[in-house]
C-alpha cells in the first residue's frame, strides 16, 4: 500500500492518521454530538469508498476540506454513512403496546377540549416510526380522528433518510397486521407498499440537529427518541435529555430505546422500561 496517499487497492479502506481521525472525531462530537472516539475502523470502512468516488486519494485532504469548508454535501455524506438508519415498522412492540394502552388514552383525555396532540419522533430515520405512531393514533381515535389535530413532527439529521421517509414506500415485514396493510398502505406493482395519503400528510418531516436548541412552537405531550442516543457520550446524552425535559409539557412522556437508559440524575421519572414521564 502507498502509505503516503492511503490509497491501497480500490476496495480496501484508506488509512487515516491518528491526527486526522482525532480532528474529524472532534468536529463530529462538537457539531453533532456523535461520539466516534472508539469507531476508527467504522470511519475508514464506511467512508473510504464514498470519498474515493469524490476524487480524494487520501483522508487527510478530505478531513482538511471538511473542517475548512464545512460544506453541506461532505458533512451530509459523513452523517449518512456513519449513522445507521436502521428501523422498521412495529419495532419494540412492547413499547408500542404501552403507548397504545396507557399513553394515548391519557393524552386524549387531557386534550378533550382543544383536540390537539403534540408528538415528536426525534431521529425518525426513514419514517417508519412516525407513520407507525400515526396508525396507532388513527386506530384508537377511529371515526373521531378527523376531528383531532394529530399531526406528528418527525425530525432527523440525515437529509437522505428524510427523502426516503417522505416517499413513504416500504417493503413490509410480516409484523404488519393484515388490517393495517388494507387500511394504511397501497400495494405497488414491484411488491412494495406506499403509505396512504392520510397517514403521510399527518407527519411533518423536518431536518433537525439534536445538538441545537429546541425551539418548536409547542411543547410536546410525547417525545420518541429511540436508538439515537447510542451515538452520544454520557454528557451529550444528559444535556439532550434536559432539553427534551424542557420541551415536554408537565405530565408528558419521553420514550427511548430498550437498549438505552437515562442516568440516575435525569429529571424524568421512570414509568416502565425505556418509558419516562415529566
Amino acid at each position: 500500500m502507498d502509505k503516503k496517499s492511503g490509497m491501497g487497492n480500490a476496495f480496501s479502506p484508506m488509512v487515516i492518521s491518528e491526527k486526522d481521525f482525532k480532528r474529524l472525531a472532534s468536529f463530529m462530537q462538537s457539531s453533532y454530538g456523535i461520539d466516534l472516539s472508539q469507531k476508527r475502523q467504522l470511519v475508514t470502512g464506511r467512508l473510504s469508498p464514498a470519498i474515493r468516488k469524490l476524487g480524494y486519494t487520501n483522508f487527510s485532504d478530505f478531513v482538511n476540506h471538511v473542517l475548512e469548508k464545512k460544506e453541506n454535501d461532505e458533512v451530509t455524506l459523513i452523517l449518512n454513512k456513519l449513522t445507521t438508519n436502521y428501523t422498521f415498522f412495529m419495532r419494540e412492540q412492547e413499547h408500542l403496546d404501552y403507548f397504545t394502552k396507557n399513553i394515548i388514552p391519557e393524552i386524549v383525555r387531557r386534550h378533550q377540549q382543544d383536540k390537539c396532540l403534540s408528538i415528536w419522533s426525534a431521529g425518525c430515520s426513514s419514517g417508519e416510526e412516525p407513520y407507525n405512531l400515526t396508525m396507532l393514533l388513527f386506530d384508537y381515535l377511529g371515526p373521531q380522528a378527523k376531528q383531532w389535530d394529530t399531526k406528528l413532527l418527525a425530525t432527523d439529521i440525515s437529509a437522505q433518510a428524510l427523502t426516503k421517509a417522505k416517499q413513504g414506500v416500504y417493503s413490509l415485514p410480516d409484523t404488519i397486521p393484515a388490517e393495517w396493510k388494507r387500511k394504511y398502505f397501497t400495494a405497488r406493482p414491484d411488491g412494495t407498499f406506499m403509505v396512504t395519503p392520510d397517514v403521510r400528510t399527518n407527519v411533518i418531516f423536518q431536518t433537525f440537529n439534536l445538538m441545537d436548541p429546541i425551539k418548536f412552537r409547542r411543547k410536546f405531550d410525547v417525545i420518541f427518541c429511540r436508538n439515537v442516543m447510542i451515538y452520544f457520550d454520557q454528557p451529550t446524552k444528559d444535556a439532550l435529555v434536559r432539553r427534551f425535559y424542557d420541551a415536554t409539557v408537565p405530565g408528558g412522556y419521553l420514550l427511548i430505546s430498550y437498549s438505552e437508559n437515562l442516568s440516575q440524575n435525569a429529571p424524568y421519572r421512570r414509568l416502565a422500561t425505556a418509558t419516562f414521564q415529566k
